[in-house]
């Protein structure tokens, strides 16, 4: 039976792409057909490398899906709006996981920004799909300062709308971490009330794929196809 998980941020530039890349990575390398639904690119213009591209080059093999491209790097709604362009709702989103599920075993839809960033200008967005397929939602977070209240507020607008998360993965873990960082990797799990279920490494997305596929086997946890444990576990 085919699975969908959809991937939202705690915000912008927290490493949602790589996740969700990395979770397919482990799909994919554990035999699976695996595709990757992008519902809304926004801040790259037409004819160049959005988000699907980076999963596809760091995971041959997956199956990538763009549904629509803004060239402002604003909110999807926002941005359809100022080029003249029709939104994508999460009535789309969730059609075109249910095309894609029926011929992968895994889908992944890669929001844009944070959870409820607006999609179309009826207020519609992530969640709203998320709702619509039944799917649980993956958090991708920052590591430093701050962390803790985006994580927690995500997390909490998820269960108010009677979404499960399977947890959080850090998306983007720096060489060097300070003690703010090191610090929220022991409290995220106990200030969200959700298992932390990785974190990959700061540059990931830059190494080839045999490399990123093993890294994402050590930073993501058994749930997400890998060898992660929780620290002290």
């Amino acid at each position: 039976m085919s699975r969908t998980l959809v991937v939202t941020g705690t915000g912008t530039g927290v490493g949602k792409t790589v996740v969700t890349a990395a979770v397919a990575a482990l799909a994919v390398g554990a035999g699976e057909r695996v595709a990757v639904l992008k519902p809304a690119q926004t801040g790259v213009a037409p004819g160049d490398p959005g988000d699907v591209d980076e999963v596809a080059r760091l995971v041959p093999g997956a199956t990538v899906r763009e549904l629509a491209r803004y060239p402002d790097p604003l909110a999807p709604a926002t941005a359809a709006r100022r080029a003249g362009l029709a939104p994508v709702g999460p009535t789309a989103v969730a059609d075109a996981a249910r095309a894609l599920a029926a011929d992968h075993d895994l889908v992944l839809v890669e929001g844009a920004g944070g959870l409820l960033v607006r999609f179309d200008d009826r207020g519609g967005g992530l969640a709203d799909a998320a709702a619509l397929l039944g799917a649980p939602v993956l958090v991708v977070a920052a590591a430093g300062l701050g962390t803790l209240n985006h994580t927690v507020l995500t997390v909490e607008a998820l269960h108010g709308r009677g979404l499960d998360t399977p947890g959080v993965v850090v998306g983007s873990w720096p060489a060097e971490p300070d003690l703010a960082a090191r610090c929220n990797l022991e409290d995220l799990p106990g200030t969200t009330g959700v298992p932390l279920c990785g974190v990959l490494p700061e540059g990931a997305g830059t190494l080839d794929p045999d490399r990123f596929g093993d890294v994402a086997g050590h930073g993501l946890c058994p749930a997400l196809g890998g060898r992660w444990h929780t620290p002290g576990s």
